[in-house]
């Protein structure tokens, strides 16, 4: 049973890190064509790293991107493709921004309810793609892309003007939220910056999923019906339900992966608010394999990648370009595709040829009984 377990943590861990290193030589290569030093990014990158400014901005990115790759991972889990996260993210947030500019509540109340307004709306525009799934056998991929466009249009005619908009500059936005709505964060100090408050929604988060999906039975079902919906739906589970609830839930939690940055920071949506976040959790996902911890690390690595980055533009005395980090992005998702399945073709492999020696003693084992047997 020990050879078992370290065997199937081996097979885990064995794709992210080829993936990495795949990543890191490929990106030297590319350094080296363009006549740069392949170490000295990296080198320059892992200083930024060290400064007290720098990591409280990887935390507050890893922590959007956390929350969204959870979504991308329930779908994955329930061999859905919600590719559609980034516009349920950036429509929950643009809903959120309008509620609460308009509503005032204390903030005991205040906060919960902009959290169940993101969650909600999130959930509402994910569930029109499972809905279409389950009643007309329509690809969740071709509907949650659509959405993601007439997401983007419904956001810029919610903040037009003679709607919801407020001009402020060239610039349309939500307005100031109210401030009984801000989330407090941890205040390092002007030099250091703050943390966000639901930096810790995206933890709770992570222990919820793992809690679902490995220790409840609709866990279970999600993960049985995402495996084979033939075998789940012979045990009584029904699939169709399956599909929505969690394409539901998947929207939900992508629903809320913007609002540490709208609560906790710039308390308004405006046409400057990120986008593509949805995007990026796919790949976050897909490197942390869809495990809570695992996507927890691959976040973080994004979040590292993007705010140390730019330090390479201002390098002496030669200075980098700061794609060097979007190029090991992209290799990372490229390689991490590669070696899950080479991984995985391994593991097949040496589960069938365990398989084939225990059989094959098991067979020596009885035709040497039955010898002895005749003898006897």
């Amino acid at each position: 049973m020990k050879k078992f377990d370290k065997e199937r943590v081996l097979l885990a861990v064995a794709g992210p890190v080829i993936a990495l290193v795949s990543a890191v030589l490929l990106t030297s290569v590319v350094l080296i064509a363009s006549g740069k030093n392949p170490f000295e990014p990296y080198r320059l990158m892992i200083e930024q790293a060290t400064f007290s400014d720098v990591q409280v901005l990887i935390i507050n990115q890893a922590s959007l991107y956390y929350i969204a790759a959870l979504a991308v991972a329930l779908g994955f889990r329930m061999n859905l493709f919600n590719i559609g996260v980034d516009g349920q993210y950036r429509l929950a947030a643009v809903t959120t921004a309008i509620v609460g500019a308009h509503v005032a509540l204390p903030s005991f109340l205040q906060i919960p309810m902009l959290l169940l307004v993101g969650a909600l709306t999130g959930a509402f525009w994910s569930g029109i793609a499972g809905a279409l799934k389950v009643t007309r056998g329509m690809s969740e991929v071709v509907a949650t892309i659509m959405l993601n466009a007439i997401a983007t249009s419904l956001i810029g005619y919610l903040t037009l003007t003679d709607n919801f908009g407020v001009l402020v500059g060239d610039n349309n936005t939500t307005g100031v939220m109210k401030k009984s709505g801000w989330v407090p964060g941890i205040d390092l100090g002007p030099d250091v910056g703050k943390i966000y408050g639901l930096v810790f929604l995206a933890a709770a988060l992570g222990v919820a999923y793992w809690l679902v999906l490995n220790r409840t039975r609709f866990g279970f079902d999600l993960r049985a019906t995402g495996a084979s919906e033939t075998a789940a739906a012979a045990s009584g589970v029904d699939a169709r339900k399956m599909v929505l609830t969690a394409m539901l839930i998947s929207g939900g939690v992508a629903g809320l992966s913007g609002l540490p940055l709208l609560l906790g920071d710039v308390h308004t949506y405006a046409l400057t608010f990120p986008a593509g976040l949805g995007f990026t959790a796919i790949g976050i996902a897909l490197l942390g394999r869809n495990n809570p911890g695992g996507i927890a690390l691959a976040a973080l690595l994004w979040a590292f990648l993007e705010k140390a980055s730019p330090a390479l533009d201002y390098a002496t005395p030669v200075a980098y370009e700061k794609e060097i980090a979007t190029i090991m992005q992209g290799l990372i998702v490229f390689a991490v595709v590669i070696s899950y399945e080479s991984v995985r073709q391994w593991g097949l492999r040496r589960h069938q040829k365990r398989v084939g020696a225990e059989l094959a003693a098991e067979t020596v084992g009885t035709i040497n009984s039955h010898q002895k047997e005749v003898a006897a």
